[in-house]
């Protein structure tokens, strides 16, 4: 008598739901050698001993638990290394493994659903939008053709900074104002944010406002990203300020891709003049592998865009404040500008190479005030161990390089600005040196610091040369407040005020 297809059906399901059960059984039964860490609370993990600066307070602990320790987030394990070794296991023997993302709301709401490189999952999508951005958009080539941009902008700047001169400005501002201009005009082509009537799309402050907005949204400790039970409720408000902002920025990019579009339609053999027009070449490209979708041209040029303004402006800012405290550092640096480059010109980036103390500024500002005090976090695609400890799937890892920029093993005085260290010794910030992290490293690492690195060294090293800075007032480098703001980056929480003056002769700010 033949069985019932029903019974064959149920008998196969009992089996997989014994497999199941057997695996859950073993795994239970066999006890995980976990990292050393603080025992977790009943639903909410180790989220008690996290303050309003994660970086801190997980450095505190790390103090405490050693290198690499494990929390508990919420439901979720997390793994937390805070010295160049364990970064090195993590970042590269295990790369591959730590490759993907946490789906948090950030990533949904903000980058069109996890459609940008930073958010995006491993897979297909993520290396094809890496790779664009690896030989498309920060070639050596591409970047060399945007060079007459980098110094048109840095000019302007100049000169508006010479006609500040004397007064107190907010230096934050300026250093902002020079970013976007350049990043804007080799994203778009043009200045958006600086035109007048219909040309302006959004004001300068107003847009300023949305990269801080979300950089702090994108790097805040959400309790539904922890507890996912609780998303609903959104307790913190941070979903419903994600979801305005990314209106915002969505009427932007839409408008501009408009534009852009318009531009080029009908135009045969039409040559790409800025990223946005290289973007929507490949979107029509038949060949890629994953097809490059409307809202993921937003999501990289949203990103473009972000990445590119933040991360100078807050590093240069920083740079000035701590040079304040310092003044004999000051002076040494503007030693070697006079000895190097003279007082009949600016400095350019071909010069930078013959600046190793303006270099060395640059680096130790980064140790001590990383852009990402914590690196994006990542997510275990499979089991594996680091150092003898188990990892299983699915454990977020994290790497404090606010930590690693302090760890006394590697840095005498840690707590210090002394530039004069990386005078001493050779340093690589492209991933490669595992105890000064500024971009990430591995597969993950931020494509876009060749850039990056090149308007912070040119803007400080231009600032330095043309200006004498000093603290309004009677204020004093002593009395200057060095707090910050976590997020995605961690900015000053009290803008720097300083009063430039010119040092160079008059006729080199009319050019």
């Amino acid at each position: 008598m033949e069985t019932p297809s029903w019974v064959s059906y149920f008998i196969a399901w009992l089996a997989t739901v014994a497999l199941i059960l057997l695996s859950l059984h073993l795994r239970r039964g066999r006890k995980l050698n976990s990292p050393p860490g603080p025992k977790p609370w009943p639903i909410i993990g180790n989220l008690n001993l996290i303050g309003s600066l994660p970086h801190r307070s997980i450095h505190a602990l790390s103090l405490k638990y050693g290198p690499l320790m494990q929390l508990k987030f919420g439901s979720f394990p997390v793994v937390v290394a805070s010295s160049a070794e364990m970064a090195t296991a993590v970042l590269k023997t295990n790369d591959v493994i730590f490759t993907d993302r946490p789906q948090i709301a950030a990533g949904k709401y903000t980058t069109y659903n996890y459609s940008n490189i930073t958010w995006a999952p491993y897979g297909p999508y993520w290396r094809q939008a890496r790779k664009i951005c690896m030989t498309e958009l920060f070639s050596a080539k591409r970047l060399e053709s945007y060079d007459y941009i980098r110094r048109e902008e840095m000019k302007l700047f100049l000169k508006r900074l010479y006609e500040s001169c004397g007064t107190p400005i907010v230096v934050k501002d300026h250093f902002s104002s020079l970013s976007l201009s350049v990043i804007s005009r080799m994203v778009f082509g043009k200045k958006y944010t600086e035109g007048t009537g219909e040309a302006e799309i959004v004001s300068p402050k107003e847009f300023n406002e949305m990269l801080e907005e979300l950089f702090f949204l994108n790097g805040v400790l959400d309790i539904g990203d922890s507890i996912p039970w609780l998303s609903f409720l959104d307790l913190q408000g941070n979903i419903k300020r994600m979801k305005a902002l990314s209106k915002k920025f969505d009427m932007f990019l839409e408008h501009v891709l408009d534009e852009h579009n318009e531009r080029r339609r009908g135009v045969q053999d039409y040559v790409a003049k800025d990223m946005l027009d290289v973007l929507l070449q490949l979107s029509e490209d038949p060949d890629l592998d994953v097809k490059l979708e409307r809202h993921s041209v937003k999501a990289i040029t949203m990103e473009l865009t972000a990445g590119g303004t933040e991360s100078s402006t807050v590093t240069l800012e920083w740079a000035i404040s701590e040079l304040l405290k310092k003044p004999e550092v000051l002076a040494k640096a503007t030693e070697e500008l006079d000895r190097v480059i003279g007082r009949d010109r600016w400095v350019e980036e071909q010069d930078i190479v013959n600046l190793p103390y303006i270099d060395s500024i640059v680096k130790e500002t980064m140790r001590l005030h990383p852009v990402a005090p914590m690196l994006t976090p990542r997510v275990a695609r499979q089991d594996c161990q680091l150092l003898g400890y188990d990892i299983p799937k699915g454990t977020r890892a994290l790497v404090s390089v606010w930590a690693i920029g302090r760890d006394p093993s590697h840095w005498n005085n840690p707590d210090v600005f002394f530039p004069g260290r990386f005078m001493e010794q050779t340093v690589d910030i492209r991933g490669r040196d595992f105890k000064l992290l500024p971009f990430g490293a591995g597969r993950r690492m931020c494509p876009g610091y060749p850039l990056g690195i090149k308007v912070i060294q040119v803007s400080l090293a231009n600032v330095l040369h043309g200006f004498t800075w000093e603290l309004p007032g009677n204020t004093s480098g002593n009395d200057l407040n060095m707090e910050e703001i976590f997020g995605l980056s961690t900015p000053k929480k009290y803008p720097l005020q300083a009063v430039p003056e010119p040092r160079l002769p008059l006729h080199m700010y009319c050019r």
